[in-house]
């Protein structure tokens, strides 16, 4: 066995190189990717809410997102990282949420800057919540893990809200607050994608999906 938590596995393996974590939804598609090789494995509340029939509108709940955490942490001994959507909540929901994802077996989490409910990334429509109050769930996240290595990712949705340089001003704002790495989502070009990581001193998830306002670029692109 391991002796190395999941979180710290994941972050031994985007420190080595720039990864691919490919998108699953049950135990069944994890171990598929395991099997092809990949270093870790995504659980995406778009994919797990397809699964479940319903739209990506934060319709599921916490509960339901850790159970499938911990079915998929059961099946494949990669590190699994998860959506979060909004926490669940605010700040106190926020830390329970961190909980019951660690105690599923979860590597990490990623939260994003949208009101409640939230919408998918890359349709229009959306809202952002203050950054400030963004940050406060930053760091309710930060400071309930109990284990220092479990990864909290900001993910902020403003470039297809209030623009590129806004998205840019959150993420710093969230790394303050202690966010281990930052997700831009529905950034609209290579171009974009190279310009926000001169801006963002910190690591990146590039969320690539079918039919997107991202264009699909490779890992070596990135």
């Amino acid at each position: 066995t391991d002796p190395r938590s999941p979180g710290r596995r994941l972050r031994e393996a985007w420190a080595a190189a720039p990864i691919a974590v490919p998108g699953v939804f049950c135990p069944l598609v994890a171990r598929m990717a395991e099997r092809l090789g990949f270093r870790a494995v995504y659980l995406s509340g778009g994919a797990l809410s397809a699964a479940a029939g319903v739209p990506d509108i934060g319709l599921l709940t916490a509960t339901e997102f850790a159970d499938e955490a911990r079915r998929i942490t059961q099946a494949t001994s990669l590190p699994l990282l998860c959506d979060a959507d909004t926490g669940f909540g605010e700040a106190l929901s926020v830390e329970r949420t961190v909980r019951l994802y660690e105690a599923a077996g979860a590597a990490g989490l990623h939260l994003e800057d949208q009101v409640m409910p939230k919408r998918c990334g890359h349709l229009s429509g959306k809202a952002l919540v203050e950054p400030d109050a963004m940050a406060a769930k930053i760091r309710a996240a930060v400071a309930a893990r109990r284990d220092p290595d479990f990864v909290v990712i900001a993910r902020t949705d403003a470039r297809g809200v209030t623009g590129f340089d806004d998205a840019v001003r959150r993420a710093r704002l969230y790394l303050d607050a202690g966010a281990d790495m930052i997700f831009p989502e529905a950034l609209e070009s290579a171009d974009e994608f190279a310009r926000f990581a001169r801006e963002v001193p910190a690591p990146l998830l590039a969320n690539m999906t079918e039919f997107g306002k991202s264009p699909n670029l490779d890992v070596v692109t990135l």
